[in-house]
């Protein structure tokens, strides 16, 4: 099964393992609640997960599974990238793949699952627990040593400067750069090369992926409407009053973060 709240990144992971003969996807889930309820009722034997969805992340699909079946799936973690998670991985001896996914690390995530699969399964529940363990731990940690102040590090004249996040009005992605955009500059973001990742570095402040390129801070955005094909349009805060589009299938949780 694979769940991921972005069908481009569903596509892609049901496209790579379409080759693989002794797999069947049986489901695809782009909610944590809808994972939960598609495992308890088909039993998959492997689940990719993603980590950072709306509302519920793959964390709390694992512990509702663990509660509640005896038999819990081998779970693979997607993820842009997460340190703390990362690290409760190794510690657990469960895999992850980072996106966007290659063929040669999916080979060898597949590799492991079938050794897995061909041994006994008994210490899998006791090693999904020890990670939820893990990750209680790190998340404890980081509210006792206080909040992230995240900095978005961008090239201005040669030097890189930090800059807060309320001061950029969205980021996007050009030719495999990402870009930040202020109200009257467009700067080249430094140490991050990926949205997914820049999404991530993102996480808990105002920005939301609009699009598969585009960030955009929500505070930023000066007026919106419906536009065709069941998107919207943007129009942006900056001097430019920059036109931006949220695609389609972003919509509905666009509108969940604006209350609407």
């Amino acid at each position: 099964m694979i769940v991921d709240d972005e069908k481009p990144a569903r596509d892609e992971l049901s496209y790579l393992l379409s080759s693989q003969r002794d797999i069947d996807i049986i489901a695809q889930a782009e909610t944590a609640q809808q994972a939960i309820d598609l495992c308890l009722a088909h039993e998959p034997d492997l689940v990719f997960l993603d980590i950072q969805m709306v509302g519920q992340n793959g964390f709390d699909v694992i512990r509702s599974l663990v509660t509640r079946s005896d038999d819990p799936p081998i779970f693979v973690f997607v993820t842009a990238y997460d340190s703390y998670a990362v690290e409760a991985f190794e510690a657990s001896a469960m895999d992850y793949i980072l996106k966007p996914a290659s063929a040669g690390r999916l080979a060898t995530t597949l590799d492991r699952v079938r050794k897995t699969l061909a041994e006994t399964r008994d210490p899998l529940k006791s090693r999904l627990e020890t990670l939820l363990s893990e990750v209680a731990k790190k998340t404890e940690l980081s509210h006792k040593t206080g909040p992230i102040h995240t900095k978005i590090s961008v090239i201005i004249n040669g030097r890189i400067r930090l800059m807060d996040p309320d001061d950029i009005i969205y980021c996007d992605c050009d030719d495999n750069r990402i870009f930040a955009h202020s109200f009257d500059a467009t700067m080249p973001v430094y140490g991050i090369s990926s949205m997914d990742r820049m999404e991530e570095h993102l996480a808990g402040t105002g920005f939301f992926r609009a699009h598969r390129s585009t960030l955009v801070n929500l505070d930023a955005i000066s007026e919106f409407s419906p536009w065709f094909n069941g998107k919207y349009s943007l129009t942006m805060n900056d001097n430019k009053k920059s036109e931006l589009t949220v695609s389609r299938s972003r919509v509905k949780d666009f509108k969940l973060r604006l209350g609407l």
